[in-house]
């Protein structure tokens, strides 16, 4: 049998011939409230002209990745609830893989970008049409998806000849404990997990707080006007930043922990990898963000059309 018709075991889920119909139904609705969340202001960014600027573009790219990563795990999970046996076939699996982790890579670069951007209109303000201009925006967000996209490949590379000796990983969905299914673990994947955890993750972090640091230094000499802006400008990015900083340490811990951990823990801290953080991101800018809170409240309320009709 070729390796591409290998089939994997998903081991992770508990209790599944109880509950499936529950997990179905949960799941499915959150992930409805996810589409609909991300999808309704990434058009509303579109529609409006007000809305075109780099800040608000960088966001409407943000939720869009949160968007496409959910469909990368979500309408797996839907039929493994639903089915006999939760199994996954080894390309699909590290497809799957490769794309959850693009996607994760991504919104750390988006982050870091948007942390740039607030830096350059903050402490920069006269400079910042000259900065950000279109051609500028448009490269950082190929780089945006380009770039994580190659550097997951390499792990892909690094791991396509080695032999498979377990069929089943203690996951869900095809995350970092799909590394062990193979027999001996790869000295140089190894390696390049921890190059690509500092590149892709922690470096990105640093970046992030730094830029912060000078935002915040720069908001304490200035003006009340100066400081508002930083806030409700500032305060968004930070809340997704730890959000989901919390969520990728959840699954960095997860493939660390030992076979005998409980299962049932395990599962919530997967859960809550590809749960809360997309759920809550539309929700952090729809709300925090002035300009786009107006535009949904006025797409909230009601068009009374025939009443001016009459009139």
């Amino acid at each position: 049998m070729g390796i591409n018709a290998t089939y994997i075991t998903l081991g992770g889920f508990v209790e599944l011939h109880k509950y499936r119909y529950v997990y179905f139904m949960v799941m499915f609705t959150v992930y409805i409230l996810i589409m609909c969340g991300n999808i309704t202001i990434v058009s509303l960014i579109c529609k409006h002209k007000t809305l075109h600027e780099p800040m608000y573009i960088f966001i409407a790219a943000l939720l869009l990745n949160s968007a496409l990563s959910s469909t990368v795990i979500y309408p797996k999970l839907f039929i493994d609830f639903l089915s006999e046996k939760q199994i996954i076939s080894y390309s699909a699996c590290f497809f799957q893989f490769f794309l959850y982790y693009t996607s994760w890579s991504s919104e750390f670069f988006l982050l870091s970008v948007m942390a740039y951007d607030r830096y350059v209109s903050i402490c920069k303000p006269l400079q910042y049409l000259t900065i950000m201009r279109k051609t500028t925006v448009s490269v950082f967000l190929v780089l945006a998806w380009f770039l994580p996209a190659c550097q997951i490949s390499v792990a892909l590379v690094l791991n396509a000849n080695l032999k498979l000796c377990n069929f089943i990983i203690d996951g869900i969905f095809c995350n970092n404990s799909a590394h062990y299914v193979y027999c001996v673990r790869s000295r140089a994947l190894a390696v390049y997990g921890i190059f690509l955890l500092v590149s892709a993750g922690i470096l990105p972090v640093f970046f992030i707080i730094f830029t912060y640091i000078r935002i915040l230094l720069v908001c304490y000499r200035s003006s009340t006007e100066v400081r508002t802006k930083a806030v409700k400008t500032c305060l968004p990015h930070l809340l997704v930043l730890i959000s989901f900083t919390c969520f990728c340490s959840y699954d960095v811990i997860i493939a660390r922990l030992e076979t005998n951990f409980p299962k049932t823990v395990r599962l919530i801290m997967s859960l809550q990898s590809v749960l809360y953080h997309p759920l809550f991101n539309p929700i952090i800018f729809g709300g925090k963000m002035t300009e786009i809170s107006k535009h949904l409240k006025r797409l909230c309320k009601p068009v009374k059309v025939i009443q001016k009709q009459q009139q």
